[in-house]
């Protein structure tokens, strides 16, 4: 025979045993992901060193992922061991592996030790590593170019109304994208998966409920070296930590010290920081997570986010804040906060700073009011020694382009909160000039700081005789009868008049008052009988009175007036405070004045 012969006849033998080979490989490949998968479901009952677990099944499903995508190997190797024979002593090996390590389930679920708990922590130690060389062996076969991957059928999204067994196809097929699928792959599914989270509350049950380790395979993804599958990872647990019912699945997970690390990666984008404080955000809506997340760096991470705010962006320090906020709830953690971690100066130079945006702004004082509000006094007296207090009147400037309607007011409640509840640090608050900040809100034309200015002088009225000369001699008694004259609600007219009532009782305010002939004459005005009976604020008014009263000139403003007969009425219907000023005034003498000046 020819050698033209001779080749026609090995070819077909070659084509044999080519196919052979084919279908070993196969075989073993199907054993190989087998294997995995028997051990990832036979783990999830693993009690001892659960993160030890977490972290070999992590690398498990990477190995099943790379396993799984193969659609056509290389031609024969060198060594003639079917088409590539690096990649069947990998199969071997893998599946070798994953059988020897079933062994170390039972020893993990506390029945019996083995050699012990050490020696069960240097097994899963040796078994991660041998993973880990595993998942290295694959990526170089597959970068030689003996292997390529898969392109998977896409399951279509369910509808609207879909029942609970599509959505559970679904949303399982994304999880296998998840764990097999190549890198463009994942970031579709992970995209997908968030969207239809937000989109439909039955997925979260199935996420939670359904897929096996779900919540687990999410966890893993945070600190994905993808930033877009990180990301979206994220997004997803976000979603899950905003239910109530499943929140707690997450934290069982694991998922608190990686979001904490996502924080505090310099790494990170800055869309994947924002959705890890959202996340945090939403547990540590339940105090009990509050520990967790301090117990991992939460509060330094936090910090970092409120220090470097020049580069963290508006957004991710908002809820930085907010997240701090609730941790500020528990006696312990807020302590920490004040005496260790700093919080108090990053805090009031992010209220203060040029660099930071209105609404991080907002955050950070309603944060110091939340730290200054709790425990036993030392932690508002910490925030008043950094300067909280002069900050505060700072942001009240109305000429600053940087404050805004909304920043103004939360500074006056902050201020209300720190300074005047009870009233502490009130020396401090008028030499940084408060008194005229208050003046110039109550003449402005927003009425909701209108509202807040009017409590703050209301308040400080109440706190010493100094105060109300003080505020006697900075202007507030007229703007108190403007307030009173164009105020609307019973409650603005009632703070107004009693604020009035207290400093017309300080006598170099009475006389200052008594001067002024059109605020004597206002006051006789708003007596008039707009109701039946008197008001909490017409019975400041009638107080304001009588101390008008103490003085001749006084007396003789009040006579001299052409509303003095709103006096008279309230006195004939026997209005006790009404009568007694009437009295005062010079009694039936005065009424027969009042009768004859009326007749006319």
């Amino acid at each position: 025979m020819g050698e033209a012969g001779e080749e026609e006849a090995a070819a077909p033998a070659a084509a044999a045993g080519s196919q052979e080979a084919e279908a070993d490989e196969q075989g073993m490949l199907a054993g190989a992901l087998d294997a995995i998968g028997s051990l990832v479901s036979a783990s999830l009952s693993a009690t001892l060193f659960p993160l030890k677990w977490q972290l070999i099944r992590d690398r498990l499903n990477r190995l099943h992922a790379g396993l799984a995508d193969i659609t056509a190997t290389g031609a024969d190797d060198e060594d003639g061991e079917g088409r590539c024979g690096a990649f069947v002593s990998l199969l071997r090996d893998v599946a070798a592996a994953a059988r020897e390590a079933r062994e170390l389930v039972p020893r993990s679920q506390g029945r019996h030790y083995g050699g012990g708990k050490l020696r069960l922590r240097s097994d899963l130690d040796l078994l991660a590593a041998a993973l880990d060389a595993h998942v290295a062996r694959l990526d170089e076969v597959y970068a030689s170019g003996a292997l390529t991957r898969a392109r998977a059928l896409v399951v279509p999204r369910p509808g609207a109304g879909a029942s609970r067994d599509d959505v559970r196809f679904y949303v399982r097929d994304l999880f296998a994208r998840l764990r097999v699928g190549g890198a463009e792959m994942r970031r579709e599914a992970a995209a997908a998966l968030a969207e239809v989270l937000r989109d439909d509350e039955k997925c979260v049950r199935v996420v939670a409920s359904d897929v096996p380790d779900g919540v687990g395979v999410l966890v893993a993804l945070l600190e994905c070296p993808d930033a877009r599958v990180q990301e979206e990872a994220l997004e997803a647990v976000s979603v899950i930590a905003g239910s109530d019912a499943h929140r707690g699945d997450l934290v069982v997970g694991g998922v608190i010290a990686p979001v904490v690390r996502v924080l505090d990666a310099g790494a990170c984008s800055a869309a994947a920081k924002e959705r890890a404080a959202r996340v945090l955000c939403r547990l540590t809506e339940n105090s009990d997570n509050a520990w967790a997340v301090a117990a991992h760096g939460g509060v330094t991470a936090l910090l970092n986010v409120c220090t470097d705010h020049g580069a963290s962006g508006g957004e991710l320090v908002c809820a930085a804040c907010r997240v701090l906020r609730s941790l500020a709830g528990v006696d312990e953690i807020r302590k920490y906060m004040v005496a260790d971690a700093g919080a108090v100066p990053a805090l009031v130079s992010l209220s203060q700073g040029a660099a930071t945006d209105d609404a991080a702004r907002i955050q950070s004082m309603e944060l110091l009011v939340a730290i200054a509000s709790g425990g036993d006094g030392s932690a508002r007296e910490a925030v008043i020694q950094e300067g909280a207090v002069e900050s505060l009147v700072r942001a009240l400037d109305p000429s600053s382009p940087t404050r805004s309607s909304k920043a103004r007011e939360v500074a006056l409640r902050a201020i209300d909160a720190v300074c005047l509840s009870p009233p502490t640090s009130t020396d401090r608050l008028l030499a940084a000039g408060f008194l005229d900040r208050v003046l110039s809100l109550l003449r402005s034309g927003d009425t909701t700081l209108q509202h807040c200015a009017l409590k703050a002088a209301h308040r400080l009225c109440q706190v010493s005789e100094e105060i109300r000369k003080a505020m006697g001699d900075a202007g507030f008694m007229p703007e108190m009868v403007s307030v009173l004259r164009a105020a609307k609600s019973p409650e603005t007219r009632e703070m107004a008049a009693e604020a009035l009532c207290a400093l017309v009782s300080v006598h170099r305010n009475r006389k200052r008052f008594v001067q002024d002939d059109r605020s004597v004459a206002q006051l006789l005005q708003l007596l008039g009988p707009d109701e039946e009976k008197p008001t909490p604020a017409k019975r400041f008014l009638l107080s304001t009175l009588m101390h008008l009263t103490d003085s001749s000139s006084g007396r003789r403003k009040i006579m001299s007036s052409e509303h003095v007969r709103n006096l008279e009425k309230l006195a004939e219907t026997n209005v006790p405070d009404a009568k007694r000023i009437v009295k005062k005034l010079g009694g039936s003498k005065l009424r027969s004045i009042f009768h004859g000046i009326w007749s006319l």
